[in-house]
């Protein structure tokens, strides 16, 4: 998880104050510089992660021989068909934060549902994508579902409205409209918190390190800062604060998947899979037949 995560651990398992989360942070970093927590120890940055490095080989010659022949036990990955095929709807998902990506990351795996963190929002390739992967299910008569999880405060709420309206700035674009999309913000939500006794923050500051709460933010008036204030107070949960409720957090998660899934068409996916992978299994023994007279060819032609 990232730093920010691992200080909801400390509060939850140690009670570290709300008010030392900074401080908490900057320490953890200063540990992994001098060496007294591992560099990996928070959840790398992918967009800045580096690309085409080199990978020698550490086997022998016969160990690497072994490596190959393991691959043959991939037969069972085998997917001809798509887990969307006899569903209704597609559905990808968008967190606020990187740590509900990686608490989310196994419920999605199950469903195959796409999962995005929106601190790249703004990225338009991001956004292109989301949209066309949208676009060739909703020609094939699917519809088009996001489902959003983040942060409880003024803006976190808005984000619906947010989401469609960044998505449609793209439509001349990408050439898809998403007038059909359903849009659902599942969490965090005010019960969710009190039931599982997440941390509230005081104040409501934002990424720009300013304050909605503050009367002289020049939106502090806006409508949606002053009902979010009169219901719940100049205070917010971080949606990261779900890392020390992680069943909790995966079964929201799943809850508001599965409402949209045909879960009949799931286990008619799941037999489909076994008669096309058992079809591989059984061609598997010809095939590397094949590859073995091709291999022996070449040695001597040489």
């Amino acid at each position: 998880m990232s730093s920010r995560g691992w200080c909801y651990i400390l509060e939850n398992e140690h009670r570290l104050p709300k008010g030392d989360f900074d401080k908490a942070q900057d320490l953890v970093n200063d540990c992994r510089k001098t060496g007294l927590l591992p560099i990996d120890f928070t959840v790398e940055d992918e967009a800045r992660s580096a690309a085409n490095l080199e990978n020698c080989h550490e086997e022998d010659p016969a160990q690497f021989a072994g490596t190959i022949a393991q691959g043959l036990h991939e037969w069972n990955t085998y997917l001809p068909v798509s887990f969307w095929d006899d569903q209704p709807v597609y559905i990808q998902l968008v967190v606020e934060k990187i740590d509900l990506k990686s608490l989310f990351m196994p419920v999605c795996q199950q469903y195959c549902v796409p999962i995005i963190n929106a601190r790249g929002w703004s990225d338009l390739n991001l956004r292109a994508g989301l949209m066309r992967r949208f676009q060739a299910h909703e020609q094939k008569g699917r519809r088009p579902i996001l489902l959003y999880c983040g942060d409880l405060d003024p803006v976190g709420l808005q984000i619906a409205e947010r989401l469609l309206g960044q998505l449609g700035e793209l439509h001349g674009a990408v050439g898809w409209s998403p007038r059909n999309l359903i849009i659902e913000r599942f969490g965090l939500n005010f019960d969710f918190v009190e039931k599982h006794d997440l941390t509230w923050i005081d104040g409501l500051q934002t990424g720009s390190g300013k304050d909605l709460g503050d009367p002289n933010h020049r939106q502090h008036r806006a409508a949606f800062v002053q009902q979010y204030i009169a219901q719940y107070g100049k205070r917010k949960v971080e949606a990261n604060a779900l890392v020390v409720r992680p069943e909790a957090g995966r079964q929201l998660c799943r809850d508001a998947i599965e409402k949209h899934l045909d879960m009949g068409a799931i286990t008619a996916f799941k037999q489909s899979l076994v008669h096309h992978r058992e079809k591989v299994r059984t061609a598997l023994p010809e095939a590397v037949r094949r590859v073995l007279v091709e291999l022996n060819a070449q040695v001597s032609a040489r």
